[in-house]
């Protein structure tokens, strides 16, 4: 195996890895309000969040810029549940101009939470490549494997989607509720059991 190819595998892993499932978690809150007829959307929204998460790895992992890992650690299901609760306030439009706008005000959201999503991806790579001199190949592999391995799971989430709401008649209000709902829960639980979070409140308390 190349190490193109070795790196590619560990960024596949890396995403879809159940025990790391914060990532999973945004990417299914990001496409939620989203069936399969609205695919361009999704794969437009996708790749804004992979050009946001892109450009961090990119420079955390080249030593460019340095955050606390225990901060990202807690801003990663932060973004989670903002995703979830905006989930709620989407209602779909009864016209194609506010139908664009509101697909749209999405694009700058995706881009700005995949910057935060990219340094906890970077924290992962940095560990395996130590002291490695070259970068550049193991970087690609393992971004192009972060991304084929989102898409995966958004093609999962739109079927899963697409099955409830046309198979099932769940209509699309309740299944964005009731997604949402779960993944907003969850995002808050890893945020109260957060390291971090638990300190600060500690010192705000006394």
């Amino acid at each position: 195996m190349s190490e193109f190819q070795a790196y590619f595998q560990l960024g596949f892993d890396h995403i879809t890895d159940s025990n790391g499932y914060d990532h999973i978690l945004f990417i299914v809150a990001l496409c939620t309000i989203y069936t399969l007829v609205d695919w361009k959307k999704v794969i437009i929204l996708v790749t804004a969040f992979t050009i946001g998460h892109s450009i961090t790895l990119a420079l955390a992992t080249m030593g460019m810029i340095s955050i606390r890992p225990d901060v990202i650690e807690l801003l990663i299901p932060v973004t989670i549940l903002i995703t979830a609760i905006l989930n709620f306030f989407h209602k779909t439009p009864k016209t194609s101009y506010v139908k664009e706008k509101t697909y749209s005000s999405r694009y700058p959201l995706a881009l700005t939470f995949g910057l935060i999503h990219g340094l906890g991806f970077s924290n992962y790579l940095r560990a395996l490549l130590g002291k490695e001199a070259d970068i550049l190949n193991p970087l690609l592999g393992f971004n192009i494997g972060l991304e084929i391995g989102q898409l995966i799971i958004v093609l999962i989430i739109l079927s899963v989607s697409f099955v409830m709401i046309e198979l099932f008649r769940l209509s699309k209000l309740k299944w964005n509720d009731i997604l949402s709902g779960i993944i907003a829960g969850m995002a808050l639980s890893l945020i109260l059991n957060n390291m971090l979070f638990k300190e600060i409140m500690g010192l705000s308390l006394n």
